[in-house]
């Protein structure tokens, strides 16, 4: 079962949420404790398709901490369904103190690898220092993000309100929506887009093109003239609330 404490909705929106997944509920207290002591509001998971059930229900935490070895589905087969359709950033925290293991980890799935046992001052270090590397973005991490009147966007679920109407999302689509909502604002140059939506390489700028152009179409009001999603040319995109 899920713990957190959601029902202070003002707190809430003032603390970044992690999302714990692991099998060991000595474990998961501990991290949890330390992290509500920090000041985050903290969810758990006990396999990594109770995470994705949590995440639905939810929505996306800023950061997951995730054990490999777990019934069900583990630790890898979590990371690579949740990255499907976002860029959650993920801590791999797991007793496996194999250098091809952290390698694989870091390079296919996690910003950082904690073996276990673990101190817990130092995790949560790695937490607040992975947290300022992906960037402070401070949007309402609700299942349904309200971005204004016209548009709400659930990452998680892969869905897209516009104008009261529901419309669905492809997971590419959404994980660059998560992407450019994350850190709205700021210019995000098309090579880094493509290294964070598809990180193994095979896939060319065009793939990039057809995926914005498909969501302007869902989000903008006329996808000639953008408002929402802009393309600086010979820099990158923009998402502008």
């Amino acid at each position: 079962m899920a713990k957190s404490n959601l029902s202070n909705q003002s707190e809430i929106i003032q603390r970044q949420r992690i999302l714990v997944v692991d099998d060991e509920p000595g474990i998961t207290f501990l991290i949890q404790t330390k992290l509500e002591n920090a000041g985050f509001d903290v969810l758990t998971a006990n396999d990594g398709g109770h995470a994705l059930d949590v995440i639905r229900q939810f929505g996306l935490p800023h950061l997951a901490i995730v054990d490999i070895i777990m019934p069900e589905m583990n630790g890898f087969e979590f990371c690579a369904a949740v990255h499907e359709f976002s860029d959650l950033p993920i801590i791999m925290l797991s007793s496996v103190d194999d250098e091809d293991t952290i390698v694989h980890s870091i390079e296919g799935h996690a910003e950082d690898y904690i073996t276990k046992p673990f101190r817990p001052r130092e995790l949560l270090a790695r937490v607040k220092k992975v947290l300022k590397r992906i960037g402070d973005y401070s949007y309402i991490l609700e299942m349904l993000i309200p971005i204004d009147n016209r548009l709400a966007v659930d990452i998680a679920n892969q869905r897209l309100v516009v104008d009261g109407k529901s419309l669905s999302m492809t997971p590419t689509e959404a994980k660059l929506l998560h992407l450019l909502i994350r850190q709205t604002g700021e210019i995000l140059s098309g090579e880094f887009l493509q290294e964070r939506l598809w990180p193994q390489g095979a896939v060319d700028e065009g793939a990039l093109r057809i995926n914005i152009f498909r969501l302007r179409k869902k989000i903008e009001s006329d996808p000639t003239n953008p408002t929402y999603l802009i393309t600086h040319r010979g820099k990158g995109y923009q998402f502008i609330k």
